[in-house]
């Protein structure tokens, strides 16, 4: 037993670094909060669809899912055109893509389940400035990463801040130098918006479970009940 508990507790505080040793943000996941999933979907779509698909997602199961009319899905999420059967699709052509990035964008419907949700909100909010690179970013979680930044209006221009350790530079924190639209405070609650629409994509059950939740504590409850007293009903005579 003291084995397990050492071992769980070597391992504690790794999930709080990605690889390389980024010391990652924590993200607040409420996945009752319908609101905020919906925002986080018309994120999605607004700047991530034009790439990234999440093909296993459709508009009709958001509407089931956060009890919102199918009408509203498709004025306020889907891009025109789409109908309400059609699954979250990028238009994007695998081979433009592919040319254009170096790679063809991966399907984002289970990379809340991969990577983590404080890895997926503190990548979003970690790409900075470097004209070495093709698309002119990188990322201090994703070292290197064939993306643009999508946010960069929203969020600013991040440059990096260095020092040298052991005759390297490495980057101590990133610096806004030019403004976005939005404040510190908007952009992480837009991000967290769209971290809890991943999380939601990656199991979309947790929805239902959660409803089910109380029902199935009530049953266990009234079950515990039930075999105590047939317990107490069958030793009776052995006493």
């Amino acid at each position: 037993m003291k084995k397990i508990i050492y071992t769980l507790l070597l391992l504690l505080p790794l999930s709080a670094y990605a690889a390389g040793g980024v010391n990652l943000k924590s993200v607040d996941i409420d996945l009752t909060n319908h609101e905020m999933i919906l925002n986080g979907a018309k994120h999605y779509v607004n700047y991530c669809l034009g790439c990234h698909s999440t093909k296993y997602m459709r508009y009709k199961k958001i509407a089931i899912d956060l009890e919102v009319d199918e009408h509203q899905i498709l004025k306020d999420i889907a891009p025109e055109g789409s109908g309400i059967y059609d699954q979250m699709l990028t238009a994007m052509d695998p081979k433009d893509s592919a040319k254009w990035f170096g790679i063809t964008p991966p399907d984002l419907s289970l990379i809340a389940r991969s990577r983590g949700p404080d890895w997926i909100y503190t990548y979003l909010k970690s790409f900075y400035v470097d004209e070495s690179k093709p698309l002119g970013v990188n990322n201090t979680v994703f070292k290197d990463v064939g993306m643009p930044n999508m946010l960069w209006k929203l969020q600013g221009i991040q440059k990096p801040v260095t020092q040298t350790v052991h005759g390297q530079e490495v980057i101590t924190f990133l610096k806004i130098e030019k403004k976005g639209t939005m404040s510190n405070s908007e952009f992480d609650k837009m991000v967290t918006e769209l971290v809890n629409f991943l999380v939601y994509v990656g199991e979309p059950v947790q929805l239902e479970r959660q409803r089910m939740g109380k029902y199935v504590l009530l049953f266990l409850l009234m079950f515990t009940v039930i075999a105590y007293l047939l317990k107490k009903e069958y030793w009776k005579d052995i006493h």
